[in-house]
């Protein structure tokens, strides 16, 4: 099977893009570069590079279409399987993939699984047709910031993009309401013993930037430090509280009681 053109959706190719092709199942764009809007600053001067699997070719054309209008994203490939899915990614610099669940030769999550291990810093947006919790959740356990459900979904498929690269969550509204209400009983509070022994004072300060809803970016403004030290910072908090998001890790620091 192969892969509708972007040609499809974008009609004759602009000449400030240049497409390359090859035999593997999956297509990347590259952009020129264009100028980052004031009020998204999580990566100023680049855009958001995003990567999109789904076996849906009529799916793949509206979401593509979306992505390549909006100057503040560079969709720099797509794949229709599980197994051309996984070849993008681990070929492909990226920093957001929308993924479907169910693919022809595999699921979603094995590639969220796979995201996680080869781009750690990569995030990824589940596209669904199932408005389902228990898969929502899976999909959140594994590393991923958000959940658009296709059947009910009518916000901007860019905004989604830029809502999880910039330290935030994007779920369909039905979904994350019923999420909540399954959540609304706290957990028991774990012994003292357990509460964040392992991390840092100024992991324990990066922690409460993010569950602030602050980016990297600004962590690093208010505390003097490179984007890069805040990135490693989170890593290891990541690691420290056996999480894979920024959502999990606000998420098991208020459990713990460390913030």
């Amino acid at each position: 099977m192969k892969n509708s053109s972007l040609d499809d959706v974008l009609g004759p190719e602009p000449e400030r893009l240049r497409e390359s092709r090859g035999g593997h199942g999956y297509e990347t764009r590259h952009h020129a570069v264009s100028v980052w809007p004031d009020f998204l600053n999580s990566e100023p001067g680049r855009q958001v590079r995003v990567i999109l699997i789904d076996d849906d070719p009529h799916i793949r054309r509206v979401i593509a279409g979306e992505l390549c209008s909006d100057l503040r994203i560079d969709f720099v490939g797509q794949a229709h399987c599980a197994r051309s899915g996984k070849r993008l990614i681990s070929s492909t610099e990226f920093d957001v993939m929308i993924v479907d669940l169910h693919l022809g030769n595999g699921s979603g999550f094995e590639l969220i699984e796979h995201m996680k291990h080869v781009r750690s810093h990569a995030e990824a947006i589940v596209v669904s047709v199932l408005d389902d919790e228990q898969r929502a959740i899976r999909a959140f356990e594994l590393g991923a910031t958000g959940y658009l459900v296709k059947s009910t979904w009518f916000g901007s498929f860019p905004q989604a993009v830029l809502q999880v690269w910039s330290g935030g969550a994007s779920i369909a509204p039905n979904l994350a309401r019923r999420l909540l209400q399954r959540f609304s009983t706290p957990a028991p509070a774990p012994a003292a013993s357990d509460r964040g022994a392992a991390l840092s004072e100024r992991e324990s300060q990066v922690l409460r930037e993010i569950s602030k809803g602050y980016t990297n970016q600004d962590i690093g403004e208010r505390m003097a430090l490179s984007v890069q030290t805040v990135n490693t910072h989170v890593r290891n908090i990541y690691r420290k509280l056996q999480v894979r998001s920024r959502a999990q890790a606000v998420a098991q620091a208020t459990q713990q009681r460390l913030i």
